[in-house]
C-alpha cells in the first residue's frame, strides 16, 4: 500500500527541487548551529568538572556534536541531489545511492530527536553527579597543598560567588567538614585544642563558612563564624538573618542553570529536527517523482510521487531483515569455526 501519493506536474517538480535546495542549505546552517550548541554545552560542563562525580552527562553534548556534523554532510549531499533533479539525464546516477542515503539520514535524524529527549531527562543524572562532586569539593576545600587539589578552594569560592550559593544543600554543609587547613591553626591555642578534642575524628569543626558564602546584599558586615550563636554578635538573630549568607545550595543552583541551558538547547535542536525531517520527506517525494521520468523521452510529463512504496511496517522490516540476516550468518560462521576447532 503506497503511503501519501501525490501528483507532480513538471512545474511542480521544478519548484519542489528549487525549494528543497534552499531548504537543504537552511538545514546545513541549522546543523552547524546544532554542532555549536553541543560545543557550548560541552564547554560549560567541562568548566564545572571539578564538582561533578562522573561524565555521563557529557553524552548529550557529544550526541549533539555528532548529529550536527552528520547534518552538515547529509544536507550538502541533498542540495547536490536537488541540483541534478532539474536535469533528467543527471538524476539517474543517484539511484543506487539514495537508499543508503535515506537510511543514514533517518538514523541521524532519530538520533537528533533522542538528544532532545536526553537533554530534558538529564536532571536526575545531573543531580546525582553534582551531589557527590560538590560533597567532595567541600571536603577537599582545605587541601591547597595537595597535588591535584591545589585549586579546589579557588574553584569552590568562584562557584559560590558566581551562582550566589553556599554549600551542597545549604550553608550548614560547611559545619560538617574541616574547611580550614591545619597549617593555619594555632595548636597551642586552648580553643583549637578543645574543638579538636570534642570531635571523635579529630577534626577542627566550627559553625562557620568561607567568605564566598557572604551575601553582598546584606546591610551589615558579613558574619562568617559562630553563626548559630546569637549572643556572639550584637543585634543578631540566627533564625532571621536571611541576607547574611546565600541560602540556596550550589547543587540546586547548578541544576537549575544546566537544566535551563539544556532545555533551551533542546528547543532549538527540536526545531532543527523538524527542519531536517522536512528535508527528508521532500527529498523522498522528489526522488519518487523523478524516477518515473527516467527513460521517458518527454521529461515534462506529469508523474506521481509518494512517501513510502509499502506500509510503514513493511518498509521497516525491509530495512531490518538484511541486518538480521547478516548477524545470523555471522553467528553461524562463528559457530561453525568453533565446532571445527573442537573436532580432533
Amino acid at each position: 500500500m503506497v503511503v501519501m501519493k501525490m501528483k507532480f506536474p513538471f512545474q511542480k517538480r521544478v519548484k519542489l527541487a528549487q525549494g528543497l535546495w534552499f531548504l537543504s542549505w537552511c538545514a546545513t546552517v541549522a546543523g552547524a548551529i546544532t554542532f555549536t550548541l553541543g560545543c557550548i554545552l560541552k564547554t560549560e560542563l567541562r568548566r564545572r568538572a571539578e564538582v561533578m562525580d562522573n561524565s555521563d552527562v557529557h553524552v548529550v553534548p557529544n550526541t549533539l556534536m555528532i548529529v550536527g556534523l552528520a547534518s552538515l554532510g547529509i544536507n550538502i549531499f541533498a542540495s547536490k541531489i536537488c541540483q541534478d533533479a532539474l536535469d533528467a539525464e543527471r538524476f539517474p546516477r543517484w539511484k543506487n545511492m539514495l537508499k543508503p542515503y535515506f537510511a543514514v539520514s533517518c538514523f541521524f535524524t532519530v538520533l537528533m530527536l533522542l538528544a532532545v529527549i536526553m537533554s530534558c531527562a538529564m536532571k536526575g543524572s545531573l543531580e546525582s553527579s553534582l551531589k557527590v562532586g560538590l560533597k567532595n569539593g567541600i571536603r577537599f576545600y582545605k587541601d591547597t597543598d595537595t597535588p591535584g587539589r591545589c585549586f579546589q578552594k579557588q574553584n569552590i569560592d568562584r562557584l559560590q560567588m558566581e551562582f550566589q550559593c553556599c554549600g551542597n544543600n545549604d550553608f550548614r554543609d560547611w559545619f560538617e567538614v574541616q574547611w580550614i587547613s591545619n597549617r593555619y591553626l594555632d595548636f597551642s591555642s586552648k580553643e583549637v585544642k578543645d574543638r579538636i578534642k570534642s570531635n571523635v575524628d579529630g577534626r577542627y569543626l566550627l559553625d562557620g563558612v568561607p567568605f564566598s558564602c557572604c551575601n553582598p546584599s546584606s546591610p551589615r558586615p558579613c558574619i562568617q563564624y559562630q553563626l548559630t550563636n546569637n549572643s556572639a554578635h550584637f543585634n543578631y538573630e540566627y533564625q532571621t538573618e536571611e541576607l547574611n549568607l546565600y541560602l540556596r545550595g550550589c547543587r540546586e543552583a547548578l541544576v537549575s542553570y544546566f537544566m535551563g541551558l539544556m532545555n533551551t538547547i533542546g528547543a532549538g535542536v527540536l526545531s532543527v529536527f523538524l527542519l531536517q525531517g522536512s528535508v527528508l520527506v521532500s527529498l523522498r517525494f522528489l526522488q519518487t517523482a523523478m524516477e518515473a521520468v527516467a527513460g521517458n523521452e518527454n521529461t515534462e510529463i506529469e508523474t506521481e510521487g509518494y512517501l513510502l512504496e509499502k506500509s510503514v511496517k513493511d518498509t521497516v522490516m525491509e530495512f531490518i531483515e538484511p541486518v538480521m540476516q547478516f548477524f545470523l550468518f555471522k553467528n553461524q560462521v562463528g559457530e561453525g569455526s568453533s565446532e571445527a576447532q573442537a573436532d580432533p
